[in-house]
């Protein structure tokens, strides 16, 4: 659970507000906002639905990732499964994981950890990532959305050790509950 905190020597104020933008996946708020001194400033920001990201963890050990094009990087990136919170941050969490790993990877799980949430962007977007650790996997059938193609493998500790050492592993969330796996062991 996510806890907020407030300090009014820090704190900004909301005075008014514009969508800017409305899509499919985020909207785009500016907003005109009090700062602690009393001057006004504006605030751009990304409304998201939030999300969640699995580490599922094969019974010798190894992790299984996903591989896809991430269009705004350029690049195809290695990454856990993960998805948005398709009814919104209303939407539990841990329904929302155990659909979007069954659809990436086509694995079920028995064991289920929530290890942390994650705030990706906060200088300008109100996304929250639920990370979870899986286990006791059951391959089933991947089953993915209409629009992504995804490419499956498992990797040894090692050998994850090893891309992200070599920058072929750099994204966010990934090495953040890879992380969060190694703490809460």
């Amino acid at each position: 659970m996510l806890k907020f905190f407030h300090e009014a020597e820090l704190d900004e104020v909301r005075l008014d507000g514009t969508e800017v933008f409305s899509g499919n996946l985020l909207k785009v708020q500016k907003d005109k906002v009090k700062l602690p001194n009393g001057n006004a400033a504006s605030r751009e920001y990304i409304i998201h639905p939030g999300a969640v990201a699995i580490v599922p963890v094969l019974p010798n050990g190894d992790i299984i990732l996903v591989k896809q094009c991430r269009y705004p990087m350029g690049t195809v990136m290695w990454e856990i499964p993960a998805g948005k919170l398709d009814h919104g941050p209303e939407e539990d969490t841990l329904e929302c994981a155990k659909r979007e790993l069954s659809e990436e990877t086509g694995y079920d799980a028995e064991n289920w950890q929530h290890l942390v949430s994650i705030s990706t962007t906060p200088g300008f977007s109100n996304e929250v990532i639920h990370l979870y650790k899986a286990w006791g996997l059951h391959k089933g059938a991947q089953h993915t959305d209409e629009d992504e193609f995804i490419g499956l493998k498992s990797f040894s500790p090692a050998e994850i050790k090893r891309m992200i050492l070599e920058g072929q592993l750099f994204d966010s969330k990934t090495l953040c509950a890879l992380y969060a796996c190694e703490l809460v062991k």
